[in-house]
């Protein structure tokens, strides 16, 4: 393989996927970003440059190259904070969202992948070559393009279904918007015309590419936020049974080897590691591309980070005791003057604190410490809220002003035991949702007391695992919008810690606001960008814009 000319073509996209070695007649004959139309879809190894180029658009860590950030979404909940509003976050914190000033706004980039996918769509037909390979290549296009509507469903609602890629010399771009149901419809068919065409699993060389599992978890996803009361308000039981049904078909992908929660002792291996078994599909980077900075933007200060996003004390306090019980509850063990003491153990592999062990030191929150705004070590940098991301951050890294290496993890198997037991719970079963729920509980780096409830309260916890398991993985903005909460979650003050430390080296806390935050109810929708309204006037905004 020619390095430089995947490089060029592919931007540095998946480490673990493989690329077939490139027809070398035609990259002697011409530069790798001059060829022209007639040659790039004439050589099925440099449509798959092209496919490969595509995955971009999946979500992960911050990236100048693309919007597609999950950290910016972090940062726009009440899980955490963006030191830098890199993303306009703030507007969303602060309930200053409008059609002309907006924040992480996807609808661009998605609609410039849409383009691509059904550029490719037209002509692979024409391409001469091996006809597994392109059915391969179609099913991979087949599951971006849902991705890329699936992503814009989430922001918007309903949105334009465009089918073909317009040129100079078409003489109408204008098209309405397509009702949810009909967006919901359209995305089902591409994954069921993706899962006929892709493999179960690769060789290792091509490690990365969508799956059928990957097809199924994003079925998954798909079908229970159409279920969620946000775009089911009368609670039509048949959705819900339908997102049950989707997850179940990825749980048993799972009981047939393809993929297991990862029950190593220790948590935050999960997020770390390239193979761990419980990942369905995940972007694959390497520390050489240096827009993969993930380590830079979510470490200390004392440590050279830029405290980007930071972890809310609100997130702190939701993590359980290793009791079981809320920090709150009566009997719970809770200590004030300790309050990191004797938490969950996804806590500690969560979040970095005031004495949490991290690069070979004690990290140092408390005022003057290293990791405080005090701190002799690039000050500015310091958290805001006096904590920092664990998940995520590898402290092996020791240049991470060059790049990460980490794989940031789109669907992971613990998810949809949450998707399954969520449905399942909506649909009528009980017994299924305490099942896969305390499955999430029980593993051997967690071993959280199980739970039982029914009803609400079942709902409740469902809603609050979800919270600790899957923090600061892009999720949490979405559930509360789609619970239809966020009017109550994003509506409290941002809280931060305050420490002080003692002559006699002990600490004490103080909880002030850091941002005070405000939800406005049109809020559950983005609007559509003022800009693309202008350029086509059949779009209809959001209500309440």
């Amino acid at each position: 393989m020619n390095s430089t000319i995947y490089k060029c073509l592919v931007g540095g996209f998946c480490v673990w996927m493989g690329f077939s070695s490139c027809n070398k007649d035609i990259l002697d004959k011409q530069p790798p970003m001059s060829y022209s139309d007639e040659v790039m879809w004439s050589d099925l190894r440099l449509v798959e440059a092209y496919v490969n180029a595509r995955y971009w658009i999946l979500p992960h860590f911050i990236d100048a190259s693309t919007k597609a950030s999950t950290t910016g979404l972090s940062g726009a909940s009440d899980e955490g904070y963006d030191h830098w509003n890199y993303e306009n976050e703030f507007r969303f914190n602060l309930g200053q969202i409008t059609p002309d000033y907006t924040g992480l706004d996807n609808w661009t980039d998605d609609y410039a992948y849409i383009r691509s996918c059904n550029i490719f769509f037209e002509r692979i037909d024409k391409v001469t070559g091996d006809e597994a390979w392109k059915n391969r290549l179609n099913g991979e296009m087949k599951f971006i393009r849902a991705w890329c509507y699936f992503d814009l469903m989430c922001r918007y609602g309903g949105v334009p279904l465009i089918t073909k890629s317009y040129s100079i010399s078409d003489n109408n771009f204008l098209v309405a918007r397509n009702t949810y149901e009909e967006c919901l419809q359209f995305v089902l068919k591409d994954l069921e015309d993706a899962y006929a065409l892709l493999p179960f699993k690769y060789d290792a060389a091509s490690t990365g590419r969508a799956t059928k599992g990957a097809v199924l978890a994003l079925k998954s996803r798909l079908l229970l936020y159409a279920a969620s009361k946000l775009h089911n308000p009368t609670h039509d039981i048949t959705k819900w049974k339908k997102a049950a049904e989707a997850a179940k078909a990825v749980i048993d992908l799972g009981k047939e080897g393809y993929y297991q929660l990862d029950q190593r002792a220790d948590y935050k291996q999960i997020f770390l590691d390239k193979r761990t078994p419980e990942s369905i599909l995940s972007f694959g980077m390497n520390a050489t591309y240096a827009d993969n900075i993930i380590d830079l933007y979510i470490y200390p200060n004392g440590s050279h980070g830029y405290s980007a996003y930071v972890p809310s004390q609100n997130m702190v306090d939701a993590f359980e005791m290793k009791s079981g019980k809320m920090i709150t509850a009566a009997g719970s063990g809770y200590d004030p003057q300790h309050p990191y003491d004797n938490r969950d153990p996804r806590f500690y592999a969560s979040i970095l604190y005031n004495g949490a062990p991290f690069k070979g030191r004690t990290v140092e929150y408390f005022t003057g410490g290293m990791d405080s705004p005090q701190s002799p070590v690039d000050n500015w940098n310091a958290s805001l809220t006096g904590y920092n991301w664990r998940k995520y951050a590898d402290e092996n890294n020791n240049r991470i002003e060059s790049g990460s290496s980490q794989n940031w993890i789109i669907f992971r198997l613990a998810e949809i035991y949450l998707n399954y037991a969520e449905a399942s719970l909506e649909a009528g079963d009980e017994a299924a949702a305490l099942e896969y729920l305390n499955l999430i509980r029980s593993r051997s780096s967690v071993q959280q007391p199980a739970v039982a409830a029914s009803g609400e309260a079942l709902k409740e916890l469902i809603y609050h695992e979800r919270q600790i398991e899957l923090c600061f993985e892009g999720h949490r903005f979405f559930d509360v919008r789609r619970w239809k909460i966020a009017e109550i979650t994003d509506n409290k003050p941002l809280k931060r810690v305050s420490i002080t430390k003692q002559p006699d080296g002990s600490f004490t806390y103080a909880y002030p606001t850091l941002q005070d935050r405000k939800f406005n109810l049109n809020n559950y929708l983005f609007p559509i960008p003022k800009e693309e309204m202008n350029k086509n006037s059949l779009l209809v905004q959001n209500i309440d814009y």
